[in-house]
């Protein structure tokens, strides 16, 4: 699968709670840093309990802009429309794939924080 085709399928698995449609697409020890600066998680089973817990809550996933491709790394900004505390929210958030030799996601890095949530 191309990298656009994986970022695609991301988006369409979180918006469909698909867990593990999700992990399929990550190398079996890859690491999630989401946000950047927290402690990462690595491995197929801490991956789906980052997912399980997030899953329930979000209703759109959509880009918001192009895909940049570089290497074997790409970088996507894309928004979320989900529940958060009982209010519907945006979320804009800018995600960054590396690519294994087999085309998984080895690591993936999301840059948000509070400051990019607003009511919907």
């Amino acid at each position: 699968m191309s990298p656009v085709n994986t970022i695609k399928a991301y988006l369409n698995a979180l918006c469909s709670a698909d867990i593990e449609a999700i992990v399929g697409l990550y190398a079996d020890n890859a690491t999630i840093e989401d946000p950047v600066g927290s402690s990462p998680i690595q491995g197929h089973t801490a991956i789906r309990a980052f997912y399980s817990a997030a899953l329930g809550s979000i209703r759109v996933a959509e880009l918001t802009g192009e895909v940049r491709l570089a290497g074997d790394e790409a970088a996507f900004p894309f928004e979320l429309q989900m529940t958060f505390n009982g209010q519907a929210m945006v979320m804009n958030i800018i995600d960054t794939f590396r690519f294994d030799e087999a085309g998984k996601v080895c690591q993936m890095r999301a840059f948000w924080s509070e400051a990019n949530m607003r009511p919907a």
